[in-house]
């Protein structure tokens, strides 16, 4: 689907320097954004709660550079994930708006490259990312052959349709949202995963959800979906997936790498969604080798399993 054109955003680079956050717990734990069993969660986008310790801090790279359609939400979503970090203690983000980072060879004067870090995030990256063949090869191996994490907010999977692998990484590549923003009407496929595990079985959720293409739920482990029954599809031209499968969040292993996927984060508001907000830090937890989570396929459930 065509988008409006709208300048690119400027290069902004934040360094985060992160210390351990004492919250309720033992001394020297940092905050765990899982609530205590029973006790609900905190309003505000953000995970509260005691954590286990941690014998590291990792360092992930967001990137929020778009090419053409810009997402209004980039820099809640880049803030809000930076935030989750330094607040837990768990990883130092660096926020990149261009693409000069992402390589293996040499940068500029206190500039670092994919060696530095542990894990991307790419947030809303629409279009096709301005890579080198070089760079392309670069981030390639960095989640296949290093074994390292990559975690696709939303329009993640909107971009590079000229790099199938690319596709190959992330799991394909968007083919329209045949119900724009809505209700969406989801199930949890999934509930031992630890980026989805404190949804309830079936919810709704105000985003915008992809239909995606060159996607088999044989390549990844679904963990939400739509409920197919729910939707409208009389004469919506824009749904084109026969099956009528329609992941809202996946894992999966590309090589020795992690990668986690989802649908949600279109909207401002999302990032201020504690179901969300804890949906992306366990996701990159995960992606970090912090927590254990299974990428293997499986069936479609069915919804009458899984309804309330």
């Amino acid at each position: 689907m065509k988008r409006p054109h709208s300048a690119a955003l400027p290069i902004l680079v934040i360094s985060c320097a992160v210390s351990l956050v004492h919250m309720g717990g033992a001394q020297g734990q940092p905050a765990d954004p899982r609530p205590p069993e029973g006790q609900a969660r905190q309003r505000g986008g953000r995970p509260p709660g005691p954590p286990s310790a941690r014998s590291s801090k990792k360092t992930i790279l967001l990137l929020g550079a778009a090419t053409g359609f810009q997402h209004d939400s980039i820099s809640d979503g880049m803030v809000t994930i930076r935030n989750m970090g330094k607040e837990s203690g768990m990883w130092e983000a660096y926020l990149r708006t261009d693409y000069e980072w992402i390589t293996k060879g040499e940068v500029g004067a206190n500039g670092k490259n994919l060696d530095a870090f542990d894990a991307l995030v790419f947030v809303n990256t629409t279009g096709t990312m301005a890579l080198s063949n070089e760079q392309k090869q670069d981030l390639l191996s960095f989640v296949h052959d290093d074994g390292k994490g990559f975690v696709g907010v939303h329009a993640a999977l909107d971009a590079n349709y000229d790099w199938p692998e690319y596709a190959e990484m992330i799991g394909g590549w968007f083919d329209a949202h045949p119900w724009n923003t809505f209700d969406a009407p989801i199930i949890l496929e999934d509930p031992t995963f630890p980026a989805v595990r404190h949804f309830p079985k079936a919810f709704t959720k105000h985003d915008e959800i992809y239909q995606a293409k060159q996607w088999s739920r044989d390549k990844v482990n679904v963990l939400l979906r739509l409920d197919e029954t729910k939707l409208d599809y009389e004469n919506n031209r824009r749904i084109r997936r026969t099956d009528r499968d329609f992941a809202v969040a996946w894992a999966k292993m590309y090589g020795k790498g992690r990668v986690f996927y989802s649908t949600l984060g279109h909207t401002n508001e999302s990032w201020t969604d504690p179901d969300v907000t804890t949906m992306y830090f366990e996701a990159i937890k995960w992606a970090l080798g912090l927590t254990e989570g299974s990428t293997h396929s499986h069936p479609k459930t069915g919804s009458e399993r899984t309804s309330q």
